[in-house]
């Protein structure tokens, strides 16, 4: 079982002498790589501490550089650190939508009672 991380001890590792990222949910101690990486190390300074997951992702890196990262994982993020995405249920497009009727009907019920006077 892999060691879980809280966020918060992450984010105490945020200098280029103890440089810690998140990266899908994944912790790394990418202090020792921070002189080898192609994008300069401040690149990987700016991102200590955090989840730099859109910051990679961003960049477009390649299979390799993801393989690279298995040599300085760590652990997990703390389960209780993980911003889940909740979907979008069917309810929130009902209420959208019927905002939007709602809307569009107040527009022309106007349009109308401003034309008749």
């Amino acid at each position: 079982m892999s060691k879980e991380i809280y966020l918060a001890t992450v984010k105490q590792h945020n200098k280029a002498q103890d440089l810690w990222i998140v990266i899908d949910n994944k912790v790394y101690d990418v202090t020792q790589f921070r002189l080898e990486h192609p994008g300069g190390e401040d690149t990987l300074v700016d991102a200590a501490g955090r989840d730099a997951t859109k910051d990679f992702n961003d960049v477009g890196h390649s299979s390799e550089a993801r393989e690279m990262l298995k040599k300085y994982y760590i652990g997990d993020l703390a389960a209780a650190d993980i911003q889940k995405k909740s979907p979008i249920s069917c309810r929130h497009i009902a209420l959208a939508l019927g905002a939007a009727f709602i809307g569009i009907t107040l527009v022309y019920v106007i349009r109308r009672g401003v034309a008749r006077n």
